[in-house]
């Protein structure tokens, strides 16, 4: 196949995903945009129930503090809690979804009182962008359809950005200012694909890290390859985690933990995570199992950077840690996909970047279907013009005028 045959095929390539996806990419990308910022934003509109009083007397172990609440609420079943390393921080308190799987909304508590202060502004507006921006609103949330239709859009992404490198690479290694440089001063088509390749091409590795660590939200086989090409089978998670057998259930074969369980659990976290915590998430067994989920962040920490125990809620044995500072590269990379996924990995500095990189997704979208238009247009025109002398005046004036 020929060099202009191949960028034909690449081209056409481009095209057809390009129109196939362009409004799902467009609305995944500024759902994601809308996200960039989301823990700030929630925490300048909560910062008056997140902070109660220091006081003298202890907080409330997690055990008596979450039985207070369940008085409180009744038949809301509380699924975590989320309690930070200072004196002067409130407790989060979410509940699981109630039979019709409506999550109620989440609460801040006071942990020396376990008096209800207030439920959080703006939680409900950004767990529906967030169920548009994975799940596309679509039913069954993740064990939906909308799940593996967001991979697919990622996947048709990435054939998108490999497509358009190809097409714009410069023939020459002094061109490559130029192939930088958006021709403003362009007007019609050529402008259109200056801005739609030029900062396409500043935004294409952005994209692709987003696109490549999306994929492992939407389908467990690359979820599975990236563990088994990253993970080291040596690694603190494998070789340090302690196994215990469980007691036999209790009767009617479900578990119902009470608070003493629950305080016996938290004091064996507290024995195992020696260099204390800036935040702590118990999350709470559900069914017949036994096990306490508690995951702990450093101070100064980012998302990604987490200890992670679980603990058996009859025994009071941690089953298993894995600890965040034992981790090989490879494992600290499958910790942090979520950091890496929203450029948060890079601090403020990186989240902001990639927000501005989302926020230019719909350019792409009107550009590209301006350029696939004036190319049909311009076909037509050829075909009028083929075997008509007079018209090919016309067709030449035409493409200069789109040149760039």
């Amino acid at each position: 196949m020929s060099k202009s045959s191949t960028k034909a095929v690449l081209l056409e390539v481009h095209s057809i995903a390009g129109l196939a996806l362009s409004l799902l990419l467009a609305l995944v990308a500024l759902t994601g945009a809308t996200m960039s910022f989301e823990d700030e934003i929630q925490a300048a509109l909560n910062a008056g129930m997140t902070r109660v009083e220091a006081r003298a007397e202890p907080k409330l172990m997690p055990g008596e503090l979450i039985a207070r609440v369940q008085q409180t609420f009744g038949a809301n079943k509380i699924s975590s809690l989320t309690i930070t390393g200072n004196t002067t921080s409130a407790v989060r308190i979410r509940f699981a979804p109630d039979e019709r799987r409506v999550r109620p909304s989440s609460v801040y508590v006071d942990p020396y009182d376990a008096r209800v202060i207030g439920t959080p502004v703006g939680e409900g507006f950004f767990i529906t962008v967030r169920k548009l921006h994975r799940w596309l609103l679509i039913p069954g949330d993740a064990k939906g359809y909308g799940r593996p239709i967001t991979g697919i859009g990622a996947i048709g992404l990435i054939l998108m950005l490999l497509s358009g490198l190809v097409l714009r690479w410069p023939r020459r290694a002094r061109s490559i200012g130029a192939w930088l440089k958006p021709g403003f001063a362009l007007r019609g088509r050529g402008l259109h694909r200056s801005l739609h390749a030029v900062f396409g091409t500043w935004v294409l590795l952005i994209y692709l890290v987003i696109a490549l660590t999306g994929l492992w939200y939407s389908f467990d086989w690359y979820r599975q390859g990236a563990v088994w090409l990253l993970s080291h089978p040596s690694s603190s998670t494998t070789a340090k985690a302690v196994r215990s057998p469980e007691p036999p259930e209790k009767s009617g074969g479900k578990f119902v933990i009470s608070s003493s369980d629950l305080d016996r659990v938290w004091a064996a976290f507290l024995e195992k995570q020696t260099q204390g915590f800036a935040i702590a998430q118990m999350t709470l067994p559900t069914g017949s199992s036994k096990i306490v989920r508690i995951r702990s962040w450093p101070y100064d920490g980012s998302s990604g950077e987490r200890d992670e125990f679980r603990v058996n809620a009859a025994t009071a044995k941690i089953v298993s840690s894995e600890l965040y500072a034992e981790k090989g590269f490879g494992d600290r990379i499958l910790a942090r996909v979520l950091d890496i996924h929203r450029g948060s990995i890079l601090g403020w500095p990186g989240k902001l970047l990639f927000m501005l990189a989302a926020l230019m997704m719909p350019l792409f979208v009107v550009t590209g279907l301006l350029l696939y238009l004036s190319r049909r247009r311009h076909k037509q025109l050829s075909r009028v013009v083929r075997d008509d002398p007079i018209q090919i005046g016309r067709r030449e004036n035409w493409a200069n005028d789109s040149k760039f």
